[in-house]
């Protein structure tokens, strides 16, 4: 370990080592080396992409060397500069002392680490994670390249705070986040991988394959987090000291969350509900398109997306209409007047629903009298359909039909009749009476 004593000496000594290679006129005859070959590096790069074109010149072959000429072409300057700074490089070695070309044998192997990083980091889909890898890796290369990694690893462990039997330094801190960022990346390929082959499967139901997935997933998850906490050294019953305050954070913060991770999990355990399942809850209805940890995603037909807690469908009524059986029984409520005959609504009624090409041939409409009410009689229809979807528009237009038939028969529905008397005598020329309703 490095104690700050040590440490400003290394600096003194750098600075020296700098001071000392800045006054040395070599020093700006590389540097304007460096300058020029980077300008040529630049119009290189530029031409190369101007004249290559990717779609055409790739066209037919396989994706990783697609995928790798891409990478060669969007980095021809670096490589550019790399060949340029190897060539000066060896200019300079046969005419005079090594040390003297020292700054273009750095430009040159720090233009092929980041050459080598972006061949390799080019698997990485994510554009983000693409950045930090190769700065990350880049940085290390440098370190490593100018000879000032071990002092750096050192001066970064030497600062540390302990917290129990735990040690916390910021050497240990990158390396976890490091380890723990590849580690996690890893486990989603892998969840990804296995939840293809599971999604695939036929003899699984939609609840067990999404159940399977979200265990896998966190299982995945917390091995990852297991290995990378002893791959950097951490005891984990070093953390024994935080499981106090994280039980109380989530018995008082974090209930809600817990609380509707369990719930999803009876969810899917139970299979009262199930993607592609019609519900109702509350006065929110639609088709279940997604199961989720906290949440279920229930799209309606309107384009809206409700996102209701997996809680609320533990602790609230849900309307299933596709629980054990697809086949839902509509109900259509209509009145007619006192001088219609009410054996031949209800035969109008009943052919009406039969001539819906979504009603049940199996199952026959029936039309009931259910009241004889002031303003005229009131009727029920019933009569199946095999699948929820699209039920008002299937009574809709049975009304619609009903409605053609009634015009057909001069059957008229009721509307309510108000009777104004006047007493005291006529009203003056003029005046108007208003009705309300």
């Amino acid at each position: 370990m490095m104690d700050l004593g040590e440490l400003y000496e290394v600096l003194q000594s750098a600075a020296r080592s700098v001071g000392a290679e800045v006054a040395s006129p070599w020093f700006y005859l590389q540097l304007g080396l460096i300058l020029a070959a980077a300008g040529i590096a630049f119009a290189v790069g530029a031409a190369v992409r101007f004249r290559f074109d990717l779609t055409a010149l790739a066209m037919g072959w396989p994706a990783p060397l697609r995928l790798l000429l891409r990478v060669l072409v969007g980095s021809a300057s670096t490589a550019a500069f790399a060949i340029l700074m190897i060539g000066a490089r060896g200019v300079m070695l046969a005419s005079t002392w090594p040390s003297r070309s020292y700054l273009l044998e750095v430009s040159a192997k720090l233009a092929l680490a980041w050459l080598i990083i972006r061949l390799v980091t080019s698997v990485i889909r994510n554009e983000f994670m693409v950045r930090v890898v190769s700065i990350a890796a880049w940085l290390v290369a440098a370190l490593s390249i100018i000879g000032q990694l071990e002092p750096t690893l050192d001066a970064l462990d030497s600062v540390a705070i302990v917290l129990g039997g735990l040690r916390l330094t910021p050497l240990l801190l990158i390396k976890l986040g490091v380890l723990l960022a590849v580690a996690l990346w890893l486990a989603n390929i892998a969840s990804k991988f296995i939840e293809a082959r599971i999604t695939r499967s036929r003899d699984l139901t939609p609840s067990i394959q999404v159940l399977l997935i979200k265990m896998l997933r966190l299982g995945l998850m917390v091995l990852a987090i297991v290995i990378v906490l002893s791959a950097v050294g951490i005891n984990l019953s070093a953390l024994a000291i935080f499981s106090g305050a994280v039980g109380v954070g989530i018995g008082f913060g974090l209930q809600k969350i817990v609380a509707n991770f369990i719930s999803g999990v009876i969810l899917l355990a139970d299979k009262s509900v199930k993607p592609g399942d019609l519900v109702t809850i509350g006065d929110s209805s639609g088709r279940i398109s997604a199961m989720n940890t906290r949440y279920i995603s229930v799209a309606a037909g309107d384009g809206r997306e409700f996102l209701i807690p997996n809680e609320d469908l533990i602790t609230q009524k849900v309307v299933n209409w596709t629980y054990t059986d697809k086949n839902t029984l509509v109900k259509v409520n209509f009145s007619t007047n006192y001088d219609a005959d009410p054996r031949l609504v209800c035969r109008l009624a009943v052919e009406a629903a039969e001539a819906s090409p979504r009603a049940t041939k199996g199952k026959p409409p029936t039309c009931l009298i259910t009241e004889f009410a002031e303003a005229g009689m009131k009727f029920t229809l019933t009569f199946w359909i095999a699948d929820p979807d699209g039920m008002d528009k299937v009574k809709s237009d049975v009304m619609l039909t009903l409605w053609d038939a009634f015009k057909h028969d001069d059957i008229r529905v009721p509307y309510p009749v108000r009777e104004i008397r006047i007493r005291g005598g006529p009203l003056p020329v003029g005046t108007t009476v208003e009705v309300p309703g």
